[in-house]
């Protein structure tokens, strides 16, 4: 139990690493937003619980195995996700922030899938997941195109 704990928080820390890179979420408030976008103090509450929720997933592998595939689907997946922050909040292109958060969604969805082979349990923490990032790549492209 207590190692699971530890490979949870092991797990949990690393997806918040782009807040030591990019932490001005100024540019939110700066940019026309579309009407159904979640106020912004619920992102990080929605962000921390579906990494959270990820994090279980990866615990519950780990008491496997990790197959080659699932190791890099979650790399491509994590990759794309801290890109996403840095593209939007540092770099400031909705365009580009956009591609990345559809690029997420995309790899998303094979991790989902690379996990339930190996496990059905860990793979239904991931849909949530999944989920929102399907409105997240919507809430993107509409940004961009409001912002054109």
């Amino acid at each position: 139990m207590i190692k699971n704990i530890i490979k949870f928080i092991l797990f949990l820390l690393p997806w918040f690493l782009n807040v030591l890179i990019c932490n001005d979420y100024s540019y939110f408030n700066e940019i026309n937003i579309p009407s159904f976008a979640l106020p912004q103090s619920l992102f990080g509450i929605t962000w921390f619980i579906l990494y959270s929720l990820i994090s279980i997933s990866i615990v519950i592998i780990s008491n496997k195995y990790f197959t080659k595939d699932y190791k890099l689907t979650l790399l491509l997946n994590y990759i794309f996700n801290q890109l996403y922050t840095i593209s939007f909040f540092c770099i400031k292109n909705t365009f580009l922030s956009f591609i990345i958060c559809l690029l997420t969604f995309i790899t998303s969805t094979f991790l989902y899938y690379e996990t339930k082979k190996i496990s059905e349990k860990a793979s239904k923490f991931l849909i949530p997941y999944t989920l929102f990032l399907i409105y997240a790549t919507i809430l993107s492209l509409s940004i961009y195109v409001i912002n054109l």
